[in-house]
C-alpha cells in the first residue's frame, strides 16, 4: 500500500473576523497560476495530501484550507452550509491577493466550488468536480440509509462514532487501515455543531437550474465505484454544465483522490496543462 504523505510546513491562519478563522496550506506561492483545493465533509486539507507535490511540480500555487468549522478552523456558531464557505473562500483570496484561480473540490467542497463559480465567476479560471454534486437526490434506497444512518449517528452518538462509519464506508478493504485510521483522526477534529449544520444544509442545496451559468473549462471525475454520490447525480451534472469534459476512474471510490492517486493526478494534470 502507498503511505501517505507527510506535509510540511504547518498551516497558516487567516481571521476573518466575526470569529472565523480560516487555517490552510500555502505552497509555492512565488507562482502566479493558483489553484485552491476544497475538501469533502468532515474531512480537512491535508485529504489533498497525495495531489500537493504533482501540483507543485506542475508550477502551480496550492492553496488548501481547512473549511469553517472542520479541521483547524474555526466555527463561531449559527448556520454552516455551501454559500457561508462559498464567502469565506472568496474573502480568503482576497487576503491572498489572487485575482483568480483553478478549483479542484471534492464532494461537499465540489458543492462550494460551483457555488463560488456562480456567485464569484471572475475568481475561477477552471473546475475540476470530483464525486460530487449540484443537487444531492440519490435513487437508490441505499444511499438514503447512508445518510440517514450518517446523521443519526452524528445526532445522537457523536462525531467519533459517526467518524468510524464513515471511514469505514470510504475505505472498506483489509489494506486500506491507515487510510481509515488517518481520516478517522481527520474527522474528529471537525466541530459537531458544524458538521450537523452542514449536513442538514446539503440535503436542500441545488444548483442544478444555474449550472448552465458555468462558462469556465471544467472537468467532472468519478469513481466508478462511488456509492456516496451516486456516479448517475454526477453524469446529470457534468450533462447540464456547458462543454465540461467527464472521465470516469474504474474501480475507484469516493475518496478517488486518495485510493486512486495515480490516475487521479494523471487526469488532473493532463486538464491543468492547457494553463499552465
Amino acid at each position: 500500500m502507498v503511505h501517505f504523505p507527510s506535509i510540511e510546513p504547518a498551516k497558516m491562519k487567516v481571521d476573518l473576523g466575526q470569529g472565523v478563522n480560516i487555517h490552510y496550506f500555502d505552497f509555492n506561492s512565488s507562482s502566479q497560476f493558483t489553484t485552491l483545493l476544497l475538501h469533502g465533509l468532515g474531512v480537512c486539507a491535508e485529504s489533498w495530501s497525495f495531489q500537493f507535490t504533482k501540483l507543485i511540480e506542475s508550477g502551480f500555487r496550492v492553496i488548501a484550507p481547512d473549511l469553517r468549522g472542520f479541521g483547524g478552523s474555526s466555527y463561531p456558531g449559527g448556520r454552516n452550509d455551501v454559500q457561508v464557505m462559498a464567502v469565506d473562500m472568496s474573502r480568503l483570496l482576497q487576503y491572498l491577493e489572487i485575482d483568480s484561480c483553478h478549483i479542484l473540490c471534492i464532494s461537499m467542497g465540489g458543492a462550494v466550488g460551483l457555488q463560488i463559480a456562480l456567485e464569484y465567476p471572475k475568481l475561477v479560471e477552471s473546475l475540476i468536480l470530483i464525486n460530487t454534486f449540484a443537487r444531492l437526490r440519490p435513487r437508490r434506497i441505499s444511499s438514503w440509509l447512508f445518510y440517514t444512518i450518517r446523521l443519526f449517528l452524528v445526532q445522537i452518538f457523536g462525531i467519533s462514532i459517526q467518524a468510524r462509519f464513515v471511514a469505514k464506508k470510504l475505505f472498506p478493504q483489509p489494506s486500506q487501515h491507515l487510510y481509515r485510521e488517518i481520516f478517522y483522526a481527520q474527522i474528529i477534529q471537525a466541530n459537531p455543531n458544524a458538521y450537523r449544520s452542514t449536513m442538514l444544509s446539503l440535503i436542500s442545496f441545488d444548483v442544478t437550474k444555474k449550472l448552465d451559468e458555468i462558462q469556465v473549462p471544467v472537468l467532472v471525475i468519478t469513481g466508478e465505484k462511488d456509492t456516496i454520490v451516486p456516479p448517475e447525480i454526477q453524469f446529470e451534472l457534468k450533462s447540464r454544465i456547458p462543454n465540461a469534459y467527464h472521465e470516469v476512474i474504474q474501480d475507484a471510490g469516493h475518496a478517488v483522490i486518495i485510493d486512486k492517486p495515480d490516475e487521479f493526478n494523471r487526469m488532473m494534470q493532463k486538464f491543468l496543462s492547457q494553463f499552465g
